[in-house]
């Protein structure tokens, strides 16, 4: 039996759940959507599989514990929730209703008992679900100010989730791997990379990334070495979470490390 499409799901999602349920908008990007969500369960599977004692080890963002990795997960959740709650109530800027209830510095977060952080986590997630799911076609198209001043559509917020949940998972440093992600996420990721990593103030120096399971080749800057291997490890190379299994025509360029940006 041929495996159904991502809109056959719904469509069959949307017929079990019947009249009155809620769904995303038609104006929705449903593909950033499902890569959030599908990284949602993918973190959190990594999470469950770890016990209390455990997230006191070290993750793979230097200097953090796994606790500062599901703290930042958790409160990048928050903030999101919030722009999106913007977008929707028509309001131009982020704001906090409740400061002192809501103190989203990772360091603090990281103290919560075992059992809080993981209810940060999970409530966290569901919260920014039920905001997406409540904006209108006007309100997705809408751009919002974050706390810093920063212009940020609301319609973005789903890839900015997507691209900071999966790399989360494997800096939890649980068996997480650039191999379990999406193809179209791993492409994503690389234009994304490509695109930041040139021009002025490029991190990322001339080169020509050959990816042994996509066709073509993707030139960067004004071309040279050759970087071989799969897109998941030319993608964690880029991403700055280190090399593994790439070739290189002459020496490899040694990329800075690049941690998941916040919500830009």
């Amino acid at each position: 039996m041929a495996a159904m499409t991502d809109e056959e799901a719904r469509a069959q999602l949307r017929e079990r759940q019947g009249a009155g349920a809620r769904y995303d908008s038609v104006a929705a990007p449903a593909q950033d959507l499902i890569l959030a969500r599908r990284g949602t369960a993918y973190f959190a599977r990594k999470l469950n599989e770890l016990s209390d004692a455990a997230l006191d080890a070290p993750s793979l963002v230097p200097g953090w514990s796994r606790r500062y990795v599901v703290a930042d997960v958790g409160y990048h959740a928050r903030g999101l929730a919030r722009l999106v709650e913007a977008a929707r109530q028509g309001r131009p800027q982020e704001i906090l209703s409740e400061p002192e209830n809501q103190r989203e510095d990772v360091a603090f977060g990281a103290t919560l008992p075992a059992h809080a952080l993981r209810y940060l986590f999970h409530h966290s997630e569901v919260h920014l679900n039920v905001e997406w799911r409540d904006l209108d076609e006007a309100a997705w198209r809408a751009s919002v100010r974050t706390l810093q001043g920063v212009a940020v559509s609301a319609g973005r917020t789903p890839w900015l989730r997507a691209r900071a949940i999966w790399q989360r998972a494997v800096d939890l440093d649980n068996g997480g791997s650039y191999s379990d992600f999406p193809p179209e996420l791993l492409d994503a990721l690389r234009d994304e990379a490509v695109a930041s990593g040139t021009g002025d103030g490029a991190r990322l120096p001339g080169m020509i990334l050959a990816a042994a399971d996509r066709d073509g080749e993707t030139v960067v800057g004004t071309g040279g070495p050759r970087v071989s291997g799969t897109m998941a490890d030319i993608v964690r190379w880029l991403c700055g979470r280190g090399a593994r299994r790439l070739s290189c025509t002459s020496r490899l360029p040694d990329l800075p490390a690049n941690p998941v940006p916040a919500r830009n």
